[in-house]
């Protein structure tokens, strides 16, 4: 089940590999999401049921559209700016019947990105080794490539979908399962190849609007912050020291100018200069797995460029966390909303493109 909006190109990439995997769907359903380009003509000429919202609605809301309609007894949702691999389906199958008591299944992004941009190989190569030295029971669910049994999603009541853009709606759902008491398994081998480009903006824009600030306020509603993918201890300590330390380097340098003593401006500056250091130091010290995975990846020269990449990511994770967590007190409503059942509907009376 792929949700699409104004993604032609990137579609029919996908469509193309999903179609001539190992194992074939027994059916692909696209969710237009309101597009103006020629998604649904794409994905109609590769072979998929197209069903589309009214408007555009966001991810959650077409991804529950789809399910409604979907027949099989596995939901395999997949992003459509991702390249199955080869085996994907048959691998999602096989899991499943080898293992009848699992409820969900996530893989990864591949570590071969396919935009070559600095900014897209660090944050696909980011989300890879997360994913890769992630527990293998999961805390979450990945809509990019993950797998749920019909029959579950619909009873937990689907994505949430005042997530009305790309967001956390899969960590929600995931929350909820697990809340459920629910198996989420992590397969390191269902990789799939992300094709969207990043830029540096566009990059910190999702991380902070789309991710952080909406991952704290669910971490604060759920009262739940597993040791796991982005959240492990290693990455908090990262966040509190490099805000920490790269807050008072600023600092330091605002007593310097009001200081009449030049040594005492010498020994400020060089003290600021020094909590840069130790910042840096540290980053490196508790991703030193991550950095040796992009110097083995990439070389040691991208991996040095990721180093100021890194710290930025924890510092303005460290600052997303403070708006998250005052979001959350403003509009805290006390308990987790209710969810509904979603009711199966028929595809041949789905609203179709």
């Amino acid at each position: 089940m792929i949700p699409v909006h104004q993604s032609a190109a990137l579609l029919d990439n996908g469509l193309s590999r999903l179609m001539a995997g190992t194992a074939r769907p027994t059916e692909c359903i696209v969710v237009d999401d309101g597009s103006t380009d020629d998604s649904a003509q794409v994905a109609r000429r590769h072979g998929a049921t197209v069903l589309a919202t009214e408007e555009r609605r966001g991810p959650a809301h077409a991804r529950n559209l789809g399910a409604r309609a979907a027949r099989g007894e596995i939901l395999l949702f997949l992003d459509a700016d991702v390249r199955p691999a080869p085996e994907t389906v048959e691998r999602v199958g096989a899991t499943f019947r080898d293992d009848p008591r699992l409820e969900a299944l996530i893989g990864s992004y591949d570590d071969e990105p396919s935009s070559p941009g600095f900014a897209s190989q660090y944050k696909n190569l980011l989300h890879c080794f997360v994913h890769q030295s992630a527990k293998r029971t999961a805390s979450t669910f990945w809509s990019g490539c993950g797998a749920i049994r019909r029959e579950v999603f619909l009873d937990i009541g689907g994505f949430d979908e005042s997530y009305n853009r790309p967001a956390i709606e899969d960590i929600e759902l995931g929350y909820r399962l697990v809340a459920e008491g629910k198996r989420i398994a992590l397969d390191p081998k269902l990789t799939v190849k992300h094709l969207k480009t990043w830029t540096l903006s566009s990059l910190i824009r999702c991380d902070i609007f789309d991710r952080a600030i909406p991952w704290t306020e669910l971490i604060w509603r759920d009262r739940l912050m597993p040791d796991d993918l982005n959240l492990k201890l290693s990455q908090r300590v990262c966040v509190a020291l490099v805000s920490l330390l790269l807050l008072a380097s600023l600092a330091i340098p605002a007593f310097a100018i009001t200081s009449e003593s030049r040594a005492t401006t010498g020994i400020l500056l060089l003290a600021s200069f020094g909590t840069v250091l130790i910042a840096t130091l540290s980053v490196v010290a508790l991703n030193h797995r991550f950095f040796a995975f992009l110097a083995r990846k990439r070389g040691m020269r991208f991996a040095a460029g990721a180093v100021p990449m890194q710290m930025g990511y924890h510092l303005y994770s460290g600052v997303a966390f403070v708006v998250g967590s005052t979001r959350y007190a403003v509009g805290w409503t006390g308990e987790r909303p209710n969810r509904l059942p979603l009711e199966a509907t028929d595809v041949s009376t789905a609203e179709s493109a």
